[in-house]
């Protein structure tokens, strides 16, 4: 499996804070059956920067960790970037990295209270430049909680969503998991992540949730989620499925 966003860099963020800490999530996610994880500290979220610069260098030295102790887990860099009115500029500053080579792809967290109005211009300005946002767990988020269809603006942009694997099983809430479950229902993500910050309380789950995607909805969505992980890690071409609206009678689970 491909982990496509973990917060498993030591004492970057809020995640593991020492290598000793790393070295065992790693060992918790390969006996989980990961075999690959893109490694995404917060950046520019207010309480930490992570420039790319710092990143390449923490991923490397976490690699050269797992193979001196034989922990068979592959890394590569990124970053969850906070959605700012000045994200092309930190762009093209150096600052950012998305989620492949090329920067086809980039995971962008939203703030938390609220869309602010400059969000579809600043993803216009992303697709424009060729990089697709891939907004990461928007079942959390109190905006599409409360609506999941304001979704749906972003998704017709061609924008693509990442799932954070304990929504669907449950850590967050019976309000989030039927969020989760609705947005499955119709269409509306694309890939799962496991987001895990620790071995304890935000742990991988990633499989357990494949395990739940497959009961629901059948094998070929998982494989249909975890080509879209892998594609969004080489950089290849995405093609999105189709999306339904969620009518408003299951706005009462809410």
């Amino acid at each position: 499996m491909i982990d496509a966003h973990c917060h498993i860099l030591p004492g970057r963020d809020d995640g593991v804070q020492t290598m000793d800490e790393a070295l065992e999530m790693a060992q918790k996610a390969v006996a989980s059956g990961i075999t690959h994880i893109l490694c995404t500290p917060h950046h520019n979220n207010g309480y930490f920067n992570n420039k790319s610069s710092d990143v390449i260098v923490a991923v490397a030295q976490l690699q050269e960790q797992l193979t001196a102790a034989e922990i068979p887990l592959i890394l590569f860099e990124g970053q969850e970037v906070r959605l700012s009115d000045d994200l092309m500029a930190l762009y093209h500053q150096g600052q950012l990295l998305g989620t492949d080579l090329e920067d086809r792809y980039m995971l962008v967290e939203l703030p938390s209270d609220d869309i602010p109005d400059y969000t579809f211009g600043v993803f216009q300005e992303l697709l424009e430049g060729g990089i697709t946002p891939v907004i990461v767990h928007p079942e959390r988020h109190d905006f599409f909680v409360s609506d999941p269809n304001q979704l749906v603006p972003f998704l017709r942009m061609g924008v693509l969503t990442q799932m954070t694997a304990p929504s669907y099983t449950g850590q967050f809430g019976k309000t989030i998991e039927k969020t989760a479950e609705l947005m499955l229902e119709h269409g509306m993500i694309h890939m799962l992540a496991s987001d895990a910050h620790n071995i304890t309380t935000r742990p991988f789950l990633l499989r357990e949730a494949y395990e739940k995607l497959e009961e629901n909805f059948g094998v070929e969505k998982v494989n249909k989620f975890e080509r879209t992980a892998k594609a969004v890690i080489n950089g290849d071409r995405v093609i999105p499925g189709r999306f339904r609206q969620v009518q408003k009678r299951f706005f009462g689970l809410f």
